[in-house]
């Protein structure tokens, strides 16, 4: 069975994240990116050792003809690039948020339901093993009924005021900010792992800095901050730092999560704690290799991530041994596998990995969260 060709638009932090985790998949060739800066492109491919540049991804997409196509460009632009993909028959693996209003993210789904074409929404962090070990823990019944959830996902890549970057911006990244960016991980995570659906939210938002100095000179994604004083512009701004969010979930019980992109220390924490009937789960992303699991009548444990210590189903997704840890990078591998086993095998009735409708489901859930703070009251979904 021939390789199959992949194009990846944008070369910012994801963009070659996705590249790596690729080539960690032995049938799979990376053949082109876009990169929007002419001067830029053709050192952006070198770099990264993929053999052609493009400053149009139209022009890409075209004359490349690749199997499937990786949108990891500012938020505005998944829509249109997304759909262009799935109009000329590739297949599509788009970064979250799958567009920036529902009625974009309406339409991608209805032409990927129609086209028969792999349509995936990278929420990665489904794919730490323990992750799926939880959810399986609770399909098996080890779990019990839940109780609640309490979750947070906290970062400080945004804490000075002169820390900036295209996400700040609303007609690029849309009218959600900490929510969109990762809350989305963390909303998905909780619906993913409980099986329970959301179905109101009370929102309460902050702006911490209402002012930031944007840089009059490129700065990328976590790179460091070095420019002078008279290298800044001040721009105001009005998306959230930070937000709690209230949950009410189709079962009865409630939960509440907390995201901030400004709490020094934190630099990508993604932490849940699920209570349920039977015994109690927690989870941490920066100790990823480690399940706590919290007992009233019984000795608390602590479980390692080890294939032959997990259920079969998080096993799948665990390449190392025990004591040889696995984590961030592995977790885009590991969904790629999934998703380049339905290209080429087959889409099967249900998907294993996120899809459009997954993006779908947390772009709603997103401007629920944005209402809800506008209006002070809960709000359903």
């Amino acid at each position: 069975m021939k390789n199959i060709r992949v194009a990846i638009a944008g070369t910012g932090f994801i963009g070659p994240a996705h590249i790596e985790a690729l080539r960690r998949i032995p049938y799979i060739d990376v053949v082109a990116i876009s990169h929007p800066v002419a001067s830029e492109v053709d050192e952006k491919a070198k770099s990264l050792g993929v053999p052609k540049g493009y400053v149009d991804y139209y022009e890409m997409i075209e004359k490349e003809k690749p199997d499937s196509v990786h949108i990891c460009t500012p938020n505005f632009l998944h829509y249109e690039m997304s759909k262009a993909a799935l109009e000329a028959g590739i297949h599509v693996i788009c970064e979250k948020p799958l567009a920036t209003k529902i009625h974009e993210a309406d339409e991608l789904v209805a032409i990927a339901e129609k086209s028969g074409l792999v349509n995936a929404v990278h929420f990665n962090l489904r794919y730490y093993p323990l992750v799926r070990q939880m959810k399986t823990m609770r399909e098996k019944g080890e779990l019990g009924e839940v109780y609640s959830i309490m979750g947070s996902y906290l970062q400080d890549w945004l804490y000075y005021a002169t820390d900036y970057n295209w996400r700040l911006e609303p007609d690029q990244s849309g009218d959600s900010r900490a929510v969109a960016d990762i809350g989305s991980h963390l909303m998905d995570n909780i619906e993913y792992i409980t099986g329970l659906k959301i179905t109101s939210v009370m929102a309460d938002f902050n702006t911490v800095h209402k002012v930031r100095k944007k840089p009059l000179k490129p700065i990328e994604t976590f790179a460091g901050k070095m420019l002078k004083p008279e290298d800044y512009a001040d721009i105001p701004i009005n998306t959230e730092d930070y937000a709690n969010i209230l949950l009410r979930f189709d079962n009865g019980n409630k939960g509440n999560v907390t995201v901030s992109q400004v709490c020094a220390g934190r630099k990508n924490r993604l932490s849940l704690e699920i209570s349920g009937s039977e015994q109690t789960l927690g989870w941490c992303s920066e100790t990823p290799n480690e399940l706590w699991i919290g007992k009233r009548d019984g000795n608390n444990q602590v479980m390692m991530r080890d294939p032959s210590l997990v259920h079969p189903e998080a096993a799948s997704l665990i390449s190392f041994p025990g004591g040889h840890n696995e984590g961030f990078p592995d977790t885009s591998k590991q969904m790629f596998k999934e998703v380049y086993a339905a290209i080429r095998e087959g889409l099967s009735p249900t998907a294993p990995y996120p899809t459009f409708k997954d993006g779908q489901r947390e772009l709603i859930l997103c401007e629920r969260t944005i209402e809800s703070h506008k209006k002070g009251a809960w709000v359903d979904v």
